[in-house]
């Protein structure tokens, strides 16, 4: 079992770290946030472990009595990158072409499948060898990132409001430009599946939606199969409910080829910035026809995580944007 970090408020807002154990959880001594830990790992050669070790042992916290936070962010949330990958789960393909297929009177593969089989020819390289790229999007900066319990607030021009229960890499640029995996968290991408299936080329505006992460930091590898629980909660009754896969047993992509293809980028390797990068989904209630309503709640868990991620559903309020000339 690696080791896992929460991020909490506590009275008057006062923030800290946890170790998260057996035994409950334990604050970490003069760290006011995972950022600041890993910066000072950084800076002193030490790993993530061994800086929260070197820390010392903490009081007994009671996570009843704190609110949970995202498992990172940044003071600065434009220094903060929401991405993610599509199409890199075995089996994420056929919810995806079945709902671009609707569209197209023509039996040959969707663009959908082709990037899928792309992956599945090609996602796994060897050592030293570059893998296909994957299907890559942009969800927004810092300001859109969510945490535990927090609403999860889709625009009111939005057409639907969808949950993607994720594995997300959790990532900090060193002051050579050199990315850094802090650990991996749960995450609900969130996206709008109806506007997506209007068109494949508004996928882009599909994910410019919020999304939540936590509440904890794994740190260290991810094991290779992942096994969870999506579920949708109505009136504190289930409404649906379906497992879901993950790690690299059940993915099409190695993530060491999804780390590559983001970060091969110079503009995603600026000293200080953090990355939550998503590596995507095989299961949507979508595509088993699930209309969600404001007030639903979403719940994911999975080993090896203690703590499921839930966050119940909001509709922001409509607001007009103008253009004024200067």
């Amino acid at each position: 079992m690696g080791l896992s970090l929460v991020q909490y408020a506590g009275a008057e807002g006062r923030r800290g770290v946890a170790v998260l154990g057996p035994d409950g959880a334990r604050t970490v001594p003069e760290a006011p946030s995972v950022l600041d830990l890993a910066r000072r790992a950084l800076a002193e050669g030490l790993t993530l472990d061994a800086a929260v070790a070197a820390a010392g042992t903490g009081s007994p916290l009671d996570l009843g009595t704190v609110r949970l936070l995202p498992p990172i962010d940044h003071e600065d949330p434009a220094h903060l990158l929401l991405t993610g990958t599509g199409l890199t789960h075995l089996g994420s393909a056929e919810g995806r072409d079945q709902m671009h297929r609707k569209a197209m009177a023509d039996p040959a593969p969707t663009d959908s499948m082709k990037m899928f089989r792309l992956g599945v020819e090609g996602g796994k390289p060897a050592p030293g060898e570059t893998g296909v790229q994957p299907e890559w999007f942009y969800k927004g900066d810092g300001s859109n990132l969510v945490g535990p319990d927090a609403p999860l607030t889709s625009p009111a021009f939005a057409l639907d409001g969808g949950e993607e229960p994720e594995i997300a890499g959790i990532y900090l640029i060193d002051r050579d430009g050199s990315p850094v995996r802090l650990g991996f968290a749960l995450a609900n991408e969130f996206s709008d599946h109806v506007t997506e299936r209007g068109n494949y080329l508004w996928l882009a505006h599909s994910k410019l939606r919020p999304a939540a992460v936590g509440p904890e930091l794994r740190v260290g590898p991810l094991p290779a199969d992942v096994r969870g629980t999506s579920r949708i909660l109505r009136d504190g009754a289930v409404l649906w409910e379906r497992p879901f896969l993950s790690g690299e047993a059940n993915m099409s992509h190695s993530i060491a080829n999804l780390e590559h293809h983001h970060f091969k980028y110079p503009g995603h390797r600026s000293p200080g910035d953090v990355h939550v990068h998503f590596f995507g989904t095989a299961t949507l209630s979508f595509s088993e026809g699930i209309a969600t309503r404001p007030g639903d709640v979403f719940e994911i868990a999975a080993e090896p995580f203690l703590l499921p991620l839930r966050n119940p559903l909001a509709i922001a309020p409509a607001s007009g944007v103008a253009v004024r000339c200067l």
